[in-house]
């Protein structure tokens, strides 16, 4: 089986943003190619935009439990119930390990440049920042949930 962790972890460190690395690390499962993955999830990286709201991280393992046991049923109360709560599980899960799920309160002592404009990725930029982890972490977290759900086998 994939380490969806491990894999997401890389694809940020290619370049892919924080949400593109976790939805991207899932292409075996979701069934989408690496560009429609990169495209669909391009918007969220950096806490939506670059405007540290929630983790792109958080964002992108949504994304994929989502296409893996969202609902589609607008009227079926019954799915969309049951799927909330699989998006609760996922955030108090990476809270129990991370403290939030908010970009800006993970990067905490972390100078980051104000802006839309993305920083160079540096060493100096992959040192200070936690974003590699937390990509694997949030693809850890799904690859767990999906596996507890009977999607995958471990």
């Amino acid at each position: 089986m994939t380490d969806h962790g491990k894999l997401a972890e890389e694809l940020f460190l290619q370049g892919y943003n924080c949400t593109q690395a976790v939805v991207c690390a899932f292409e075996d499962i979701t069934g989408l190619d690496r560009d429609m993955a990169a495209r669909m999830s391009s918007s969220f990286g950096g806490g939506m935009g670059r405007m540290r709201e929630v983790c792109g991280t958080v964002s992108g393992a949504l994304i994929v439990l989502g296409i893996t046991m969202g609902y589609s049923d607008p009227k079926d109360i019954k799915a969309k119930t049951e799927h909330y709560h699989i998006v609760q599980e996922f955030a108090r899960r990476f809270k129990e390990i991370n403290g939030s799920i908010i970009c800006r309160e993970l990067l905490a002592g972390v100078e980051v440049k104000p802006g839309s404009e993305p920083e160079e990725r540096t060493p100096e930029y992959y040192k200070k920042r936690p974003c590699p982890k937390l990509a694997g972490i949030s693809a850890h977290i799904v690859e767990e949930m999906l596996i507890e759900n009977g999607i995958i086998q471990p």
